[in-house]
């Protein structure tokens, strides 16, 4: 099964139901299911903006499931909606001026952490 990693707090916050779309400089022509891998990468700034939320935060664990349903390039209109879907976990995109993708994340389900080191990109684990 496809794999993608993820830094802290950015993965919890996807597996708890918080953030619904991952980002990246490359767009994908990959739909279907994908574990969420947290990495051994820590956000620190973001941590103690998220800290409120009282999350768990594993790393280097493959920590949930969803689906890829889409690949959206981010426009000023795309930004606009994540806006208001959620300014805060949203922020850092929303004010990026480089070019992003945004991988639509569905279907999102939580999992016992499974400890494995992560790998650039989309990469392959036997789930």
């Amino acid at each position: 099964m496809k794999v993608i990693t993820i830094k802290q707090p950015w993965a919890s916050l996807i597996v708890y139901g918080y953030k619904n779309y991952e980002f990246r400089t490359w767009k994908t022509k990959y739909r279907g299911d994908i574990l969420i891998h947290a990495g051994k990468g820590v956000d620190k700034e973001a941590m103690k903006k998220f800290e409120h939320l009282n999350l768990e935060y594993p790393k280097g664990s493959i920590i949930g499931k969803a689906k890829i349903s889409d690949c959206i390039y981010i426009d000023q209109s795309f930004k606009d909606k994540l806006a208001e879907e959620n300014y805060r976990v949203y922020e850092g995109v929303i004010k990026c001026e480089s070019d992003l993708y945004a991988f639509k994340l569905n279907d999102i389900t939580l999992i016992n952490p499974i400890k494995i080191n992560g790998k650039l990109s989309l990469w392959e684990y036997n789930y």
